[in-house]
Parts: C-alpha cells; sequence; structure tokens
C-alpha cells in the first residue's frame, strides 16, 4: 500500500529546505534589488523606472519558488515510501513577528488626524471594492457557465460526506469571504456551505494565484501613480499634505541613530510584538467561546473573525503605535523608525512572493479563468469609480487591497506611496474583516443562483 501511495503522491521536495538558508538567499536577494535601484544612472536606473523595486521584491522569490530552488510547502515521498509533509515558516514569522513589528514604527509619526483629514474617498473606494467582488463572483460563473459549463458543474468525484457538498459556487464563497475579509471570514464561509474539504485545496490555488497576480499588478502601478492620477483627474492634495508634514516632521527630528536609540526603537518594536500576541491571545480566546457559546448559524458566523488572534494582534498592535504617536516616543522618526519598519515590510514581501509557483498558473485553468474574470469585474468598478469621484491611485490600490490582501498586504501597498500612509492600510483591512462575513454571504447567495442558470 505504502508503495502505491508512493507512486501517486508526487515528490515536491524544493532544493532548499532549511528556513535559515532560505532567509540568508532572500535577504540577500533584497540586498540585490536595492543595490541594483540605487544606480543613478546605466541599465538599472531605466529598469527601475518601468519595474518598482517592491515588485521585484516579490516578484525574484516567485521565480525561485518557480524554478524548485525553495517552496512554501512540499511533499517528500522516501524510497521506503514513507510520505512527509514540509513547510517554511519564514511567511508565519514574517506576518506575525515582523509586520507587528513595522506597524508600530510606521505607526510611530502617524498624524492621525491628517489620515481623518483624506476625507470620505478612502472607504468609499474600499467599499466599492467590495462591491466589486460581491458582484464579480456570479458575472465570472455566468461568463465561464456559457463557455465550459464542466468548469461550474459540480465534480462527482471525490464524494462529500454528510452535510458537504462539492457545488462550485459552495467553494468559491470561500474566495469571496477571502478577498472581502481575511482567513477567518474565509473559514466562516467553507463551515457555512460546506465545502467538500478534499477539494478545497484547488479553491486556495486560486485564492493564492489570482491574488497575487492582482497585487502584482497594483504595485506595477504605483510605479505610475502619477501618470494615472492624472488620468483619473484626481485630488491628490491631501495625501501629499500629510505626505508633506510627516516628512517635514521627520527633517526636523532627523539625527544619526545613537545605539541607545536602536535599542529603544528594538524594544518598542518587539516589546509591542510581545504585547500584540499576548493580548490577541487571550481576547481572541475569549470570543471564540462567546462565538461558539452561540446557536450555530449567520450571526455566529459573522462574529467568527473575532475569535482571530492575526485580526486582534493586528488591531492592538495599531493601538499601541498611535497611542506612542501622541508621545516623546514619535521623535524617534527621527532616528529611523520608518526606515526599520520598511526593512521588515519588505522582508514580509519576499515571503509573500516565495508563496507564488507561476506554473499553477497554467493548471486548472477554467476556475483560473474564473478568478481571473472575478478580479477583472472587482478592478473594473475600482477604476470606473476613481474616475467619476476623482479618487487617486492610492485609494484604488489601498482600497483593494484592504479587501483581497487583508491586513497582510494592505499596509505594504500603502507604505509604498509612504511610510506614513500604511496605518490608512491596516484600519481599512480590520473594516473588511467586520463586514467579511456578511458580504461573503451576499455574494454566495448571488453565486448559487448563477450557477442554476
Amino acid at each position: 500500500m505504502q508503495e502505491q501511495a508512493a507512486e501517486v503522491i508526487k515528490d515536491t521536495t524544493p532544493l532548499l529546505t532549511s528556513d535559515t538558508i532560505v532567509f540568508g538567499m532572500l535577504m540577500v536577494c533584497l540586498g540585490l534589488i536595492f543595490f541594483t535601484s540605487s544606480r543613478k544612472s546605466g541599465f538599472w536606473h531605466k529598469f527601475y523606472k518601468v519595474v518598482p523595486a517592491l515588485f521585484m521584491a516579490y516578484f525574484v522569490p516567485a521565480l525561485l519558488t518557480t524554478s524548485g530552488l525553495i517552496a512554501p510547502e512540499w511533499t517528500t515521498v522516501e524510497e521506503s515510501g514513507e510520505v512527509t509533509e514540509g513547510a517554511t515558516s519564514l511567511y508565519y514569522m514574517s506576518s506575525r513577528y515582523l509586520l507587528p513589528a513595522a506597524l508600530v514604527l510606521m505607526t510611530l509619526s502617524i498624524d492621525l488626524k491628517g489620515v481623518f483629514n483624506l476625507g470620505p474617498k478612502a472607504v468609499i473606494m474600499f467599499l466599492t471594492g467590495t462591491a466589486g467582488i460581491i458582484i464579480g463572483g456570479p458575472l465570472a460563473i455566468l461568463i465561464v457557465g456559457a463557455i465550459s459549463p464542466e468548469t461550474v458543474a459540480a465534480p462527482a468525484m471525490p464524494l462529500p460526506g454528510p452535510g458537504e457538498t462539492n457545488e462550485i459556487w459552495a467553494g468559491l464563497s470561500t474566495l469571496s469571504g477571502s478577498w472581502i475579509g481575511g482567513g477567518a471570514n474565509q473559514t466562516a464561509m467553507f463551515e457555512i456551505y460546506g465545502y467538500n474539504p478534499k477539494l478545497f485545496g484547488q479553491m486556495v490555488f486560486v485564492d493564492i494565484v489570482v491574488a497575487n497576480i492582482w497585487m502584482a499588478l497594483l504595485i506595477i502601478g504605483i510605479g505610475r501613480a502619477v501618470r494615472i492620477d492624472k488620468w483619473l483627474n484626481s485630488d491628490t492634495s491631501a495625501i501629499e499634505r500629510l505626505k508633506e508634514k510627516v516628512s517635514s516632521f521627520s527633517k526636523k527630528v532627523e539625527r544619526n541613530p545613537s545605539f541607545s536609540d536602536l535599542m529603544i526603537l528594538a524594544g518598542i518594536a518587539f516589546g509591542t510584538v510581545s504585547l500584540a500576541h499576548f493580548g490577541a491571545g487571550y481576547i481572541s480566546g475569549y470570543f471564540e467561546s462567546m462565538v461558539n457559546s452561540m446557536p450555530e448559524g449567520l450571526s455566529r458566523n459573522m462574529l467568527s473573525f473575532m475569535s482571530s488572534p492575526f485580526f486582534w494582534m493586528i488591531t492592538i498592535t495599531t493601538i499601541i503605535g498611535i497611542i506612542l504617536s501622541y508621545t516623546r516616543a514619535r521623535d524617534l522618526e527621527g532616528a529611523g523608525a520608518s526606515k526599520f519598519g520598511s526593512v521588515f515590510i519588505y522582508v514580509l514581501v519576499a515571503s509573500i512572493g516565495m508563496k507564488m509557483d507561476l506554473t499553477l498558473i497554467f493548471q486548472n485553468p477554467g476556475l483560473i479563468a474564473i478568478g481571473l474574470i472575478w478580479m477583472a469585474m472587482h478592478a473594473g468598478l475600482l477604476i470606473l469609480v476613481a474616475k467619476l469621484i476623482k479618487a487617486p491611485y492610492f485609494f484604488l490600490a489601498v482600497g483593494s487591497q484592504a479587501n483581497v490582501g487583508g491586513a497582510a498586504s494592505a499596509p505594504i501597498v500603502a507604505a509604498e506611496f509612504h511610510p506614513s500612509l500604511a496605518t490608512v492600510g491596516v484600519l481599512l483591512a480590520v473594516f473588511g474583516y467586520a463586514i467579511g462575513t456578511l458580504g461573503a454571504v451576499a455574494c454566495t447567495f448571488l453565486m448559487q443562483l448563477a450557477s442554476a442558470v
């Protein structure tokens, strides 16, 4: 039986499996990217005028994964037939340790009043992105179903268990939860509609491929933000005022950091990580008990995000950063607080990039087509509304990522415009957690109707 399993299960072990070695390789890649992007003339100067360094920090690790040199997870089949599963911990490390450290360092000098003065367009674009996900799903099913009915038909195998279903719309409901809210909302949709867990992997695959392609396109757009804003005829004055105010403050307090400054920054960053994890553990545990005590149904699943430790980790981190911005700790921006935060963010970007195997784009083309059309609807509606209300590209990109990427990637996109804007991405992403399940239920209802056509 073991020999038979070994013939069926493919060995996907990459060349390098040690996190220590892979982390070093990613850091070398980031170092080379920033070395070449700092050139003032020649090929690299022209290259980075077209391709942003942030995109390369994402794309190069993806190439390493595609080549088989590294992998986010893998299956090893021994000669004896024994099968073992392996995975890297680098994304977990960077999203759970470095992300909260980066957020608090970037928030130290935040002008919260200036963030609120950005106006309602940020929220409008976020909600537009949500609406794009809700209507994009059923439209994608209708379009692909008309061309390839078998793609949207429920497969007969593997057989679903009691209370489970193989219906494609039920599987896509998990994508709507992920693309409006996050992982907790995705899990809630998985539980609500009982999608066959044996088929769930293919939905995760679509999520990774489509969401990462869209994030890459948004990052490329950042390098062309001025031209895009001109085409949108957008008013970027509020954003520029906030950036200028924060930049002026940074110059005012700028100094050569002392060893004490660096140690204080490290203490604030990772002390916040500690407090955030400590608080998140207790608070999520409390809400998990509360949510589990509720009767099964929509109300219970709508509140499932409250039991997510990641949600509370991000929330607590943001609150600590905002509180510190009203103290003398904000002067640490002059010692390079946001620069150190940016280093952590780029490590996170690289770890996200290594989750993407570019060859996956060509597997299961039907489901990928549904995902790409779905995301195109989301993007199209965002562009239309941005044009109508003259919203800057910043609001379009961050509003989209707050939906599709959540709290892990929305701050990345926001911070690329300016470190002081990272908090905007966090606040919108937290809002996405709150409405994720309800929006996903509305989307799933429409997808169910579309599948019946």
